[in-house]
């Protein structure tokens, strides 16, 4: 059976944050992830996964200001001290936590920065963050995303991440497979999952349209878990959807999809 994570920026929004921990933990998963952590002391959310037997399964290193619209700034050469300084966070979080992978976002490219200039910064700064993830003994991972809900989105397929982690040459550098933007990106899921197998560290899903929870559309998830199985991926798969209705009322696809 495939480990999913519950991801608590999307699910259990009926519940305050740190009420959604619990709510998870009722609902059957053994992990969790989200967005960020940093809005609230460590040692707090960390007594949430104790007091629920969850495993903290994965968060991303700090992205500059979301609700201003950041969807990160590792492209950004005019944010490399914050990036840095972010990591340093991250690592900080991850050790209270027990979280032993953070996600990198790469971001959008200010106006007046080339693609070239985009990728080297992301490139430089993948490699300081690898080093340092790596000497707390954290994987670093990346995630490629559509450009349909983020335009203009620096990482969006699994070719690019291929070529940069090329370019950063560390071999604490993973992919993170988000199921639903690569339908969008690119398809040919399962052969790009399997190709792929040895960097991915972390899977993510959605069915789409819609992002709502599997067996909403076109992805056929019967077959994907069957696959990620029989191709022996044993990482987590973070359930990063919009339920159609309420979180509780739509958690029925854990059962007809053999989840539970």
């Amino acid at each position: 059976m495939t480990k999913l994570a519950a991801n608590l920026s999307m699910l259990f929004n009926e519940h305050d944050f740190l009420d959604r921990f619990e709510a998870a933990a009722k609902a059957g998963f053994k992990g969790v992830e989200y967005l960020f952590p940093y809005e609230y002391e460590p040692e707090v959310i960390a007594e949430k996964l104790r007091a629920n037997g969850l495993t903290q399964v994965l968060f991303n290193l700090p992205a500059g200001d979301w609700g201003a619209g950041d969807r990160g700034i590792a492209c950004d050469p005019a944010r490399t001290e914050e990036f840095r300084a972010g990591v340093a966070k991250a690592i900080e979080y991850a050790r209270v936590l027990g979280n032993t992978q953070v996600n990198c976002l790469a971001g959008i490219p200010p106006a007046g920065v080339d693609a070239a200039t985009a990728e080297a910064t992301f490139v430089e700064n993948l490699k300081y963050a690898a080093a340092e993830l790596k000497g707390a003994g954290i994987r670093l991972l990346a995630e490629a995303i559509n450009t349909l809900d983020i335009p203009g989105f620096f990482l969006n397929n699994t070719a690019q991440f291929l070529a940069i982690s090329e370019k950063v040459g560390s071999d604490n550098l993973f992919f993170q497979y988000d199921i639903y933007h690569m339908q969008i990106m690119e398809g040919d899921l399962a052969r790009t999952m399997e190709k792929n197998l040895p960097i991915i560290a972390h899977m993510q899903l959605a069915d789409n349209p819609g992002r709502n929870e599997p067996g909403t559309g076109e992805i056929n998830y019967h077959f994907l878990f069957q696959h990620i199985e029989r191709i022996g991926y044993d990482g987590w798969v973070g359930c990063e959807y919009k339920p159609a209705t309420t979180t509780e009322e739509g958690l029925g696809w854990l059962k007809s999809h053999n989840q539970i």
